[in-house]
């Protein structure tokens, strides 16, 4: 038995049968529509129906998470990787109990990890699945190959898209190229749409439904909708004060709509997410390339 094979055996044996963590990934096609604030104020609200959640910074170098958070973590993930740190280390505690871990440059230098470190990447990963009921991804914006990848790479997906024709375009040139990669399988991925930054919840379905016609009629995937999220002056003032608008304005449409997602979320309970393999898998899969050489 080469290798490669040995770590997809030692995934698999720790991954299962144990509980693994949820792992949903957030992503856009452009950036500006609210991605990273729908990362963190959704990760608060499922974490106030009492799941343990962390989440992971994976928009390469900008570190959103912690600008929205207004909180400076000590270590991120190249320090895990490289620098000796522990997972515990790494996570930084936020609002309502919630974690999140920061990306750093660790991310973008997994392609140049050598077969001993990217065992000692999945071994640590499988503590992070234990430390976590649900694991956002907060991924970067647009068509790029780090982006594509973890997309792929997830079970579930949550495609965020505002009413400017360049998100809408964009939310499509995504669906598309990955579509079109030979080398991905979007077979056990479910893809759910989020209209954010919407009039009215009427617009946010004919938005939905303008996106999904031409993925129906053009690509071989199913685009889900998980909801509208209102156009509310609260969330830039929270950006602007560095809070998730969660903790500052419980009450505005936008905190209440994020509330009723994470309940639809927390009800979904379909053959296909209860098959998730948590974060380790997630990480198997983006470098199963990397694993094969």
């Amino acid at each position: 038995m080469d290798q490669a094979e040995n770590l997809r055996k030692m995934v698999k044996e720790q991954t299962s049968p144990r509980t693994v963590a949820r792992v949903i990934t957030v992503t856009s096609g452009k950036g500006g529509v609210g991605k990273s604030s729908i990362s963190v104020n959704l990760a608060i609200a499922l974490s106030r129906l009492g799941n343990r959640v962390i989440i992971l910074d994976a928009d390469f170098g900008l570190a959103n998470i912690e600008v929205m958070l207004g909180i400076r973590p000590k270590y991120n993930l190249a320090d895990l990787m490289f620098h000796g740190k522990s997972l515990s280390d790494i996570i930084t505690l936020g609002p309502d109990n919630i974690g999140f871990i920061s990306g750093g440059s660790g991310i973008q230098e997994l392609t140049n990890l050598t077969r001993d470190q990217i065992v000692y990447l999945i071994q640590k990963l499988v503590e992070l699945d234990e430390k976590a009921d649900i694991i956002i991804v907060d991924t970067g914006a647009g068509i790029a190959d780090s982006v594509l990848e973890f997309v792929a790479a997830s079970s579930e997906v949550l495609l965020v898209a505002t009413p400017e024709p360049t998100s809408i375009t964009d939310a499509y040139a995504l669906l598309k190229t990955l579509n079109r990669k030979t080398d991905i399988s979007l077979q056990d991925t479910v893809i759910k749409m989020v209209a954010n930054r919407i009039d009215n919840y009427e617009d946010g379905k004919e938005l939905y439904d303008k996106l999904s016609l031409v993925v129906n009629k053009f690509l071989n995937l199913k685009l889900e909708y998980l909801g509208a999220l209102p156009q509310d002056a609260s969330v830039s003032k929270a950006v602007m004060k560095q809070k998730p608008a969660m903790v500052l304005y419980p009450n505005s449409h936008f905190s209440k709509t994020l509330t009723t997602f994470a309940n639809i979320l927390c009800e979904n309970t379909s053959d296909q997410i209860q098959s998730k393999k948590g974060i380790a898998q997630l990480f198997t899969n983006l470098l199963r390339s990397r694993i094969k050489k």
